[in-house]
């Protein structure tokens, strides 16, 4: 299995690193063209998120070896880093333990808050840019596809997603630990993506009534707003808006900061200085982190939600494990079955070979009849010679593995043969006469063939 996983998360790096090597959606698909133009690299995904950003590639028969620290260099190259700097925080993953990881990953046993549902959309999503990208063969969607199965199967026989929780989740209850009624609060959402609309979810289920959304696209915004009974505003409105948020949570895929200490500031002035919880779960963050110097602010990162998410972590472990041994278990399922494919491809390989020696052996005898030859004597020449080209191959392995004193070769080679159920059956049956001297040995190199003692009438 040649497969490889390389990355940096939550657990490896801090934000200021990860922000800096995170892929926006449209840098996402000339990446991955770029990425299948690295030495050894036959297919790739790139999976980017806030808390982590993955490369997962199929690398050609051989090229492993030293792929992981090509992958750091493209990377560092790609984002004009230091190599050095990413390779203290990156981690990668080989052929099995890669697979794996993959499988945790889409699990949510990976993720900052165990159990988290998005990831799983979102490996979803970028496998189908790979897939628009041209850069998927037969193997990776293969694998990717026994992810996707073991990963639901996961979510579904487990307790892991029961109430389920995510980064959203973790922002909106350290809202519930800074203000005693949130059903009083106005909050203010900066984005509209899938993480947006947990957290619109969250609060809402927590009590909170008045909610604005704002984004680039209003249309979109509205979309969301609509089907949460919220207000949806341009991005431009912000300023305006942010006087009235007790609290603001923001999630965009954008490359600068939206929310400077400046607007913040003025905010804070206009509210009499009353209390504003910021949560900045975005990568590259939203907020601009000089604003968690403001008195009456309360700013919060990604990193800054540990302490929910270990409380998260103690009272999911059971479930964990049981999904650890599950995860396990289909991955050994999956190498079985390629083990299984490979002896597929062998089967036909031989089979191949078999029916080429056959039409040689065929020609010749036609060739034999034609000219008038004793059919029976051709026959016995066609059983002949096919037998004689079949095990010529295995005669030589044989003889080269005990000359070697491979002896679990040769016990394998018997089994293979079939000749240990052939001796158990020879001792059971009643004994055969001594081989008859008209019948020469049959181990012949190709194209010579037993001459028969008949002779020709």
């Amino acid at each position: 299995m040649n497969f490889l996983a390389l990355g940096i998360n939550h657990n490896s790096a801090a934000v200021e690193v990860r922000e800096r090597v995170a892929f926006a959606p449209e840098q996402v698909g000339d990446a991955l063209v770029s990425l299948c133009q690295l030495a050894g690299v036959e297919d790739a995904l790139i999976l980017s998120t806030c808390n982590r950003t993955e490369l997962y590639v199929q690398s050609a028969e051989g090229a492993s070896a030293g792929l992981a620290d090509d992958l750091v260099d493209w990377m560092a190259s790609y984002h004009h880093l230091s190599a050095e700097e990413l390779r203290t925080a990156a981690y990668h993953h080989a052929g099995s333990d890669a697979l794996e990881h993959v499988v945790r990953v889409a699990s949510g046993l990976d993720s900052m808050v165990l159990g988290e549902p998005q990831i799983f959309g979102q490996l979803k999503s970028a496998f189908s840019v790979a897939v628009d990208e041209g850069v998927v063969g037969t193997e990776f969607h293969r694998l990717f596809q026994r992810v996707f199965a073991l990963a639901k199967r996961v979510r579904t026989d487990t307790a892991i997603g029961e109430n389920p929780v995510s980064v959203a989740y973790a922002a909106v209850d350290l809202a519930g630990h800074i203000f005693t009624d949130l059903s009083a609060c106005t909050a203010l959402l900066v984005g509209a993506g899938e993480t947006i609309e947990l957290v619109t979810r969250h609060l809402i289920e927590a009590g909170v009534s008045r909610i604005t959304i704002a984004n680039r696209t209003l249309e979109r915004a509205r979309e969301l707003a609509q089907r949460f009974g919220a207000e949806a505003v341009l991005m431009a409105e912000i300023p305006d808006e942010l006087p009235h948020a007790d609290i603001v949570i923001s999630s965009t895929a954008s490359q600068l900061p939206i929310l400077g200490k400046g607007a913040v500031e003025r905010a804070i002035k206009a509210r009499k200085h009353r209390p504003m919880l910021m949560v900045d779960i975005a990568v590259p963050r939203d907020i601009e982190p000089e604003v968690g110097d403001l008195r009456d602010i309360y700013l919060y990162s990604v990193d800054d939600l540990r302490d929910i998410v270990d409380e998260n972590l103690r009272s999911r472990q059971s479930e964990a494990r049981k999904a650890d041994l599950m995860i396990a278990e289909g991955v050994r399922a999956y190498r079985e079955e390629l083990r299984g494919l490979a002896a597929v491809d062998s089967v036909k390989e031989y089979r191949r070979m078999a029916e080429h020696l056959r039409e040689q052996e065929l020609e010749r005898a036609l060739r034999a009849l034609a000219r008038g030859d004793d059919p029976e004597v051709v026959v016995a020449q066609l059983a002949r010679g096919i037998t004689n080209k079949l095990i010529h191959a295995p005669t030589a392995g044989l003889k080269q593995a005990s000359a070697e004193g491979r002896t679990d070769l040769l016990a394998g080679a018997r089994r293979l043969l079939g000749l240990d159920n052939r001796a158990a059956g020879a001792s059971s049956s009643p004994q055969q006469p001594a081989q008859s001297t008209e019948n020469p040995p049959l181990d012949l190199p190709p194209g010579e063939d037993a001459k028969p003692r008949r002779t020709l009438q």
